[in-house]
């Protein structure tokens, strides 16, 4: 629980249930409720059990700032890009009011609306089922706005001007099925199965005015908010993200994360306490870099394989001597010494998505970062990257987006994308 948090989330405000619905009105309403997002509606008693913070408990869904940035990294991934299909303003708000209601319970442990069994046997159930039992995992769900959203719903104007669409880096290789997005979602528990559900739910909810473009599923965290965390590994098998923002650093976050008050241009007031993500799917080259020397991947990233100590150092967190690195080492390269101070928040995770037909695993990286500004963060940090790193013989950038990150849901009567959709805000 980072300190940008609240202590609780709110219960959600009570709605008819679907029997009540038909006794005003028959099945047609209720079917129809159902369809325009029956995920507000009450519980059935027994389902608002609290959640038992031992078996891993709820992240506070409420907050100044989305959980799931500077949230304690958990071990799975769900991310999902989505494609606007509504060119319908009021019903993709609803939606959004919808998620939001559906986010609130599933982050606090409950199904979403009447559940998975028990309700009308004519309808579909609210909840697709298979979180059933399972304790929430510390889940949390953050949404984010892709550039092409703003070209609907009349949003020209409100379209950020750090939210830019992101140049073409030296060796990127995009499939453009695994590129873009009208908005995102990206689903972090300890539980894979938590996850999934979640992003299930949303995009159930969300059918006929939103359709998954692309997602990834990732496991083995590879950076941590964490300062007291055992840094993890990334398939490379060296430590990654020893120096990263921690989520107990406010000072940090408010330089280099939180979108501050003037930030941005005309219009761009609605992003205050919000943040920009970058998404990058990152395939290494495994077969090569498994028949590399250890001195040469040593060299490559510029740490020690078993301590990850720098170079010419003896623990992990000593401060980088970068001229005893090679020129080319990612960790010299990638410094803020090097970059002018450019510091980004890393939320990374490995994936293995099975092999490419030619006897290699497709695997990698799906870089996550977060920032105050995309043209101060990471275009200019890859730039960098992508002409001198020595690590660019061993991986490929084959997916790319980038969102706006809206600021947190604030309390029971607050909902996702508020501040830029309401006209009051």
């Amino acid at each position: 629980m980072t300190d940008t948090q609240e202590t609780a989330a709110a219960s959600p405000a009570v709605s008819p249930s679907r029997r009540a619905l038909i006794g005003w009105g028959g099945a047609g309403l209720a079917l129809g409720a159902v369809a325009a997002g029956g995920a507000v509606a009450a519980t059935r008693a027994g389902d608002d059990a609290a959640p038992s913070a031992a078996a891993g408990g709820a992240v506070p869904f409420h907050g100044a700032h989305q959980a799931g940035i500077a949230t304690p990294v958990q071990d799975r991934l769900h991310f999902a890009a989505f494609d606007v299909k509504t060119d319908d303003r009021a019903e993709f708000v609803r939606m959004l009011k919808d998620w939001t209601a559906a986010a609130r319970r599933m982050t606090a442990g409950h199904a979403v609306g009447e559940g998975a069994y028990g309700g009308l046997a004519e309808a579909p159930p609210d909840d697709t089922g298979e979180a059933l039992g399972l304790s929430p995992s510390r889940l949390t769900l953050t949404i984010g706005f892709g550039p092409s959203l703003f070209e609907r719903f009349g949003l020209a104007d409100k379209r950020p001007e750090a939210l830019v669409d992101l140049p073409t880096f030296a060796g990127d290789n995009l499939d453009r099925t695994r590129t873009g997005g009208d908005l995102c979602i990206q689903a972090c528990a300890d539980d894979p199965q938590v996850a999934v559900h979640a992003i299930r739910n949303l995009a159930r909810i969300g059918f006929g005015k939103v359709a998954i473009r692309w997602s990834q599923l990732g496991f083995g965290k590879t950076s941590s908010t964490t300062p007291d965390a055992q840094t993890p590994r990334n398939l490379m098998g060296f430590k990654d993200g020893t120096r990263n923002i921690a989520g107990t650093e406010p000072d940090r976050l408010k330089k280099f994360v939180w979108v501050g008050d003037g930030d941005g241009g005309k219009g761009d007031s609605w992003m205050t306490g919000g943040s920009y993500l970058v998404a990058r799917r990152i395939r290494m080259n495994i077969e090569t870099w498994d028949r590399t020397s250890l001195q040469e991947q040593e060299d490559v990233f510029g740490r020690d394989k078993g301590e990850g100590a720098p170079v010419g150092r003896a623990k992990e967190h000593d401060e980088p001597f970068l001229k005893a690195m090679k020129p080319d080492a990612h960790v010299r390269l990638a410094h803020p010494d090097s970059n002018n101070g450019i510091t980004i928040l890393r939320r990374g995770y490995s994936f293995t998505d099975g092999t490419d037909g030619l006897g290699r695993l497709d695997a990698g990286l799906f870089f996550l970062a977060y920032q105050r500004d995309v043209r101060k963060g990471f275009i200019p940090l890859q730039r960098r990257l992508s002409s001198k790193d020595a690590l660019n013989e061993y991986i490929q950038h084959v997916g790319s987006a980038v969102f706006a990150v809206p600021p947190g849901v604030r309390d029971k009567d607050d909902w996702w994308g508020r501040t830029l959709f309401s006209e009051e805000a």
